[in-house]
């Protein structure tokens, strides 16, 4: 049955054009990639959709992979989806992706024809969808020709299995020789989706610009650095982290004394900001007029409400700037 969303939903959350289409995106967007696996209490999988839905989110963020075990986020999104969310479904921006080993042998991974193809079969036969909004390639194939892989991503919007194209983990050079090629195709990069966060800033180093100048938006993955860019970690390693669960890539061993102090005096500068940390890392992001969105994930409903308010947060100041760099350098 569907549930009644709130109806100032839209009020609160700012809408940026996602580079030169006609897409627009939630300057806070919601990943799946942990905690909508099999292994977690569906009735907190849908809490949190309905809460973020409420706040105006609109963009859910999938992966063919994502879990665990691969593929159950799409999976239990899907049963969500058809039972909670059906008569929005037109209002939601639905992404999934497919380039990391999803089946056995050699068409179950990378970025061939018959793996992206086939994949985001599988994929829409999990959530219950005729097609989704944006189709990623998750990640640059070292083997197969580039020009095989954009002519399976402009295929797939030309079989009405996707509206819109996007990449993920590409580097610079690789970015740039797929929006040309995609561009000839006849269907546009829109997206590049890469992990940027104050602890990971690679992007800084012509990526950023590149996108500006292709006019391609930008929506960085781990902005919070799984976590460690909140309070989290501050006084231990609780028993539900991402650390705790022995899920996914960060453990302990990231978990230096040197990182510690400086999430420490990073939360002390956004304590003074009247932010908690995770606010203040999403809030250095958007700062930059090339972010489209920022794509957080969420083990609790709290922390959707406590992201979107940092879409409310103060306006850095040089000072605050400067003293961040001081701590990250």
């Amino acid at each position: 049955m569907d549930y009644t969303p709130n109806p100032s939903r839209y009020g609160s959350m700012t809408y940026n054009r996602c580079g030169h289409s006609g897409l627009k995106l939630p300057a806070i967007s919601l990943g799946l990639w942990h905690n909508f696996g099999h292994g977690d209490k569906f009735e907190n999988c849908l809490e949190i959709l309905k809460c973020a839905f409420d706040h105006g989110i609109t963009h859910f963020d999938l992966a063919n992979n994502y879990g665990p075990p691969p593929g159950s986020a799409e999976e239990n999104f899907g049963r969500i989806l058809k039972d909670n969310f059906k008569s929005h479904r037109d209002e939601l921006i639905i992404s999934t992706k497919a380039g990391y080993t999803m089946w056995a042998g050699p068409y179950g991974d990378w970025g061939s024809k018959k793996y992206l193809v086939s994949s985001l079969d599988q994929s829409l036969k999990r959530m219950q969808l005729d097609y989704v909004d944006i189709f990623y390639h998750h990640r640059p194939d070292p083997e197969t020709p580039l020009e095989e892989t954009m002519a399976a991503l402009d295929l797939i919007v030309r079989q009405g299995k996707a509206l819109y194209i996007g990449l993920s983990n590409y580097k610079p050079t690789e970015t740039s020789k797929a929006i040309k090629i995609l561009f000839q195709l006849g269907t546009p990069c829109i997206i590049h989706q890469p992990k940027y966060s104050m602890f990971e800033r690679w992007v800084e180093e012509g990526l950023l610009d590149l996108l500006e100048k292709e006019g391609v938006g930008c929506i960085p993955f781990s902005p919070l650095a799984q976590g460690m860019l909140t309070d989290k970690y501050l006084g231990g390693i609780p028993m539900d982290s991402r650390v705790a669960k022995k899920v996914g890539f960060l453990t302990e061993s990231h978990l230096t004394e040197e990182k510690i102090e400086k999430i420490k005096r990073l939360n002390q500068v956004a304590v003074d900001r009247g932010q908690t940390l995770a606010q203040m890392a999403l809030s250095w992001i958007l700062k930059d007029k090339r972010i489209t969105s920022v794509l957080i994930g969420a083990s609790k409903p709290h922390q959707i409400r406590d992201a979107v308010a940092s879409l409310s947060g103060p306006a850095f100041v040089s000072e605050e700037l400067k003293k961040i760099e001081s701590i990250l350098n």
